[in-house]
């Protein structure tokens, strides 16, 4: 059974030097009011794994304008002048991950796989350093799974088994993170009882989740 704890509570969890997870897309799906908790204890030197670094003022933004991350794997930093201004400056380190990449290094973590074969950066920065193998006379470059100390994740709703329901575009990247971390922690809207979620309805199994917080 997780635990149900508050979100300074869930902050102080994540400490120095660790890997985080953190599911959104353009903060839709994201952990709020933990980050916000992980901004006012000031965390650094954490290594960030998201689609896209957010805005300076929202999600993982928060994060980046405090200069908590010392380096990140992400697909996206168009919309976050921060993150772009450190790695210009060279203040952080930056993967650049094709989205669909990124998500199917995380799934193979969850999944114990040894990693994808795909085509996609055949030629490009993205191959260069990885190993690229022939396969019916195609190339395919071997991306390795990506694994974290935690994933931050958000839902709409949990049981107090942690069985968890999201909200439409909500749900983005959070269901494939909360499988391919050490610990995982959920923020939700609302926390139910046992029984009261349609197991159809489930997306993430609580045998995931180890903490829950309500927003």
């Amino acid at each position: 059974m997780p635990q149900i704890i508050d979100a300074k509570t869930a902050a102080s969890l994540i400490k120095e030097n660790e890997r985080i997870m953190f599911g959104s897309f353009l903060a839709v799906g994201c952990a709020e009011t933990i980050i916000d908790e992980i901004v006012k204890l000031g965390t650094k030197d954490l290594h960030l794994i998201c689609i896209a670094s957010d805005y300076e003022d929202r999600g993982v933004g928060k994060l980046l304008s405090k200069k908590q991350f010392k380096s990140a794997q992400v697909s996206h930093l168009g919309t976050n002048k921060a993150i772009q201004d450190q790695y210009n400056n060279g203040e952080i380190q930056v993967e650049m991950i094709p989205q669909g990449t990124l998500m199917e290094r995380i799934r193979a973590k969850g999944a114990g796989l040894g990693g994808v074969l795909t085509p996609t950066g055949l030629g490009t920065v993205v191959e260069e350093g990885k190993d690229v193998l022939t396969i019916d006379g195609n190339q395919f470059i071997l991306e390795k799974p990506i694994s974290a100390d935690w994933a931050i994740i958000k839902a709409e709703k949990a049981d107090k088994m942690g069985n968890l329901v999201y909200s439409k575009t909500a749900r983005n990247s959070n269901p494939v993170m909360a499988t391919a971390a050490e610990k995982v922690i959920v923020e939700v809207s609302e926390i139910v009882e046992i029984g009261d979620i349609n197991p159809e309805d489930v997306v993430t199994p609580g045998i995931f989740i180890d903490y829950i917080i309500k927003a």
